[in-house]
C-alpha cells in the first residue's frame, strides 16, 4: 500500500463540475486515476463523469456541499468503504464575492469563509485520519495568489485563502512523520467561466457587466485551465508544498515576501484601477 502517481489511484475532487477542479479532474482521468466529482452541481458533475468514462477514464458522481461536514464524512467514507484507500483529496470547491468591502453584507463574509476555508477544514477532518491510518495520501487544497499577496476588490476571498495556506503549511508540518503529504495551489488568474460573469454561486456586490469584467481580468493575462491542470499536477506529483501557476507569478509572490509594504502599495495602486474600470459602468455611491 502507497501513494499513486497517478495510475490506479483514487482522488476525490471537491468543486469538480467546473472551472479548475474540472480540469484537474480531466487531467487526473488522462493519468489513469479514478476521480469522485463532489460538487453541488450534480447534474454538471454527472456530465462531466459521463465525458471522462466517454473518453476512457474512470469517474464518478456525487452532490456534495463542503459547508456540511457530516456530507463530507459520509461521502469520504463510503469512498473509503467501497474502494479500499484515498491516494488523493483535493479541496478544491470555493466561491468568489467581487465588490469593495464597504459595500459588503454580512452573508458576503459568512459565504466565502465557510466554503473556502470551513469547507477545507471539513474535507481535512474527514480525510486526513484515514491517510495516517493506511500510511500514504495527499491533501491538496486549493488556495490562490490571493492568499499569498493582498487581494483588494475580493477582501473575504483574500482571508479565506489566506486561511488556507496557513492551513496547509501547518498541516504538513505536522502530517509529514506519517507519510501523508500535503500541498497548497496558488493559481493566477485562470480561464474559467468566472471571468464571464459572477458564476453559479459566487457573485459582485454591485452589477458589473460582462464586458467590464472580461476587461479586468485580461489585463492579469489568464492561463488556460487545461494547461494550468497539467503543470499543476506535475508539481503535485513532485511533492511541492507550495504551488504556484502560472510561473509569472511566482514574482509577484517573491516581492510581496521581500517587501510586504511595496507589495501593498502595489495592490493599493491595481485597486484603483480596477474601481476605475468598474465605476466607469456602475455610478459611484453618493456617500
Amino acid at each position: 500500500m502507497a501513494l499513486r502517481t497517478f495510475r490506479d489511484a483514487v482522488a476525490i475532487l471537491t468543486g469538480g463540475a467546473s472551472g479548475i477542479g474540472a480540469a484537474l479532474a480531466r487531467a487526473l482521468a488522462r493519468r489513469g486515476a479514478l476521480v469522485v466529482l463532489a460538487d453541488r452541481q450534480l447534474e454538471l458533475a454527472q456530465e462531466l463523469a459521463a465525458s471522462v468514462a466517454a473518453g476512457g477514464g474512470s469517474a464518478e458522481a456525487a452532490a456534495l456541499d463542503v459547508r456540511d461536514a457530516a456530507a463530507v464524512e459520509a461521502l469520504i467514507a463510503d469512498v473509503w468503504r467501497r474502494h479500499g484507500r484515498l491516494d488523493y483529496l483535493f479541496n478544491n470547491a470555493g466561491i468568489g464575492v467581487g465588490g469593495e468591502a464597504r459595500e459588503y453584507q454580512p452573508e458576503d463574509w459568512r459565504d466565502v469563509i465557510e466554503i473556502n476555508l470551513i469547507g477545507v477544514a471539513n474535507g481535512v477532518q474527514a480525510a486526513y485520519r484515514r491517510m495516517v491510518d493506511q500510511g500514504f495520501g495527499h491533501i491538496v487544497n486549493t488556495a490562490s495568489m490571493s492568499g499569498l499577496m493582498p487581494s483588494p476588490f475580493t477582501v473575504s476571498y483574500g482571508a479565506a485563502k489566506h486561511g488556507v495556506v496557513g492551513l496547509s503549511r501547518s498541516l504538513r508540518a505536522e502530517a509529514t512523520r506519517y507519510g501523508v503529504r500535503v500541498s497548497v495551489l496558488c493559481p493566477g488568474v485562470i480561464r474559467t467561466p468566472i471571468l464571464v460573469g459572477p458564476g453559479r454561486f459566487g457573485r459582485m456586490t454591485k452589477p458589473i457587466d460582462e464586458q467590464t469584467q472580461r476587461t479586468m481580468m485580461e489585463r492579469f493575462r489568464p492561463m488556460d485551465s487545461d494547461l494550468f491542470a497539467a503543470k499543476a499536477l506535475s508539481q503535485i506529483a513532485a511533492n511541492k508544498e507550495i504551488v504556484v501557476v502560472p510561473a509569472w507569478w511566482k514574482a509577484i509572490w517573491w516581492l510581496n515576501r521581500l517587501s510586504p509594504a511595496l507589495g501593498t502599495a502595489l495592490a493599493a495602486r491595481g485597486f484603483e484601477h480596477m474601481k476605475q474600470t468598474a465605476d466607469g459602468v456602475v455610478p459611484r455611491a453618493h456617500s
